[in-house]
């Protein structure tokens, strides 16, 4: 799996196009400048969100995969300014929506409530994505979920522990047996 088709992947997953990702594929910066700083509270933050949606399971999951210094870097080197503020202006709301739904911090629910906000947050941001004008910035739930994706699927873990892998490839085989459960393959 190539670059293209990964950001292909992670679009039809989250609903809506991949912001920056013309950026990535070709490795430029924005030009766009940094709008604030991560600190170590907002990675750790980052870090629990991205786990809600990529656990550890027999696996790595997403903190393991160091996703969350994934997003600092990608905010800041790939996004427009709109989408950098859209992204770091959701940090808090997303807390905001976790002490409504659960009384609570984001950090101090429980996994399964955390699942539940990130689920309706999902959701909320797909309806938003439809209703959007160009304008409008991408609703940050959903620049959160594709960098969690995209973060974890090109990194060393997510390719090499989650998914099949093969560093040096052999011959092309268009009859390779498939056994339901496999992993998939990446390159």
């Amino acid at each position: 799996m190539d670059r293209r088709e990964l950001l292909k992947m992670i679009a039809v997953v989250t609903g809506g196009a991949v912001v920056g990702g013309e950026l990535f594929l070709t490795g430029c910066k924005s030009g766009a400048g940094i709008v604030a700083e991560f600190n170590a509270d907002t990675l750790a933050f980052l870090d629990e969100v991205a786990e809600t949606i990529i656990p550890a399971t027999a696996t790595p999951g997403a903190k393991a995969a160091k996703v969350a210094e994934f997003m600092k870097l990608f905010v800041n080197d790939c996004y427009e300014e709109k989408d950098q503020k859209a992204f770091l202006d959701g940090i808090p709301k997303l807390n905001e929506a976790s002490k409504k739904a659960n009384k609570k911090d984001f950090m101090e629910a429980s996994p399964e409530d955390r699942k539940a906000l990130l689920i309706s947050l999902d959701k909320e941001s797909k309806a938003y994505m439809q209703a959007k004008t160009a304008a409008d910035p991408t609703h940050y739930f959903m620049l959160m979920k594709q960098l969690t994706l995209l973060g974890f699927f090109t990194s060393k873990t997510g390719a090499t522990e989650t998914l099949r892998h093969i560093q040096v490839p052999g011959h092309y085989d268009g009859a390779y047996p498939y056994k339901k459960g496999d992993k998939a393959w990446s390159e």
